[in-house]
């Protein structure tokens, strides 16, 4: 049966996706689009009139997937300090796989001419992440705002520096495979992350 309504609009967002990590966002056509997801160009321009609204679409679905897998400080267990290490290096692990690496250059590749899908995921990739740190440091600590989002931005900072930028530059071999929770401390060094946790925040937090 033909898909229709809302699960074609999905169908044509996963594969265009697809499509604009392999081939960037030049380089990639509706006509492409409409062929990958055995579509009409007809039925693709129904529900994205342009290719422009079909990449900020594209942008949107790799957000909420990005946020819905990174998730909270708190999803990583009892004990702030790990969950802190947890989170952060998690953040690095979704970063360091090759689709995810694809996408960040596509995103900065098109930030001049698509300034607002730029800032779009910029927010998704750090501003977000790095606020549910803030918050959650703020909670379990007892911090004021300004030490907590400072302390989280350093963090982030050392999540950052060098490992991404290494792989953004292809220094770092990249993960292959789509990255799972499970395998965090195989693809991620938590070490240099438990000493800037150490060294940032409290021994013990505070009670609450």
């Amino acid at each position: 049966m033909a898909r229709r309504g809302a699960e074609l609009r999905e169908h044509i967002l996963w594969t265009a996706k697809d499509v604009f990590i392999e081939e960037g966002f030049e380089r990639t056509s509706m006509d492409v689009v409409a062929a990958r997801a055995e579509t009409s160009k007809r039925s693709l321009y129904a529900h994205f009139p342009s290719k422009d609204v079909l990449f900020q679409s594209v942008l949107e679905l790799v957000r909420e997937l990005y946020l819905g897998r990174l998730k909270t400080p708190a999803d990583y267990g009892d004990d702030p300090a790990e969950a802190v290490v947890a989170f952060c290096g998690r953040f690095l692990q979704l970063q360091l796989w090759t689709a995810a690496l694809r996408t960040f250059r596509l995103g900065v590749a098109e930030a001049e001419r698509r300034p607002d899908a730029a800032a779009l995921y910029h927010e998704a990739i750090f501003d977000i992440p790095q606020q549910r740190l803030a918050s959650y440091i703020a909670d379990r600590y007892q911090t004021d705002a300004e030490t907590s989002q400072e302390a989280a931005k350093l963090l982030f900072g050392r999540a950052v520096y060098p490992e991404l930028v290494g792989a953004l530059f292809g220094c770092r071999t990249p993960l292959a495979v789509r990255p799972e929770e499970e395998t965090l401390a195989v693809d991620v060094d938590l070490e240099p992350l438990r000493v800037a946790v150490a060294r940032l925040l409290p021994p013990t937090p505070a009670r609450r």
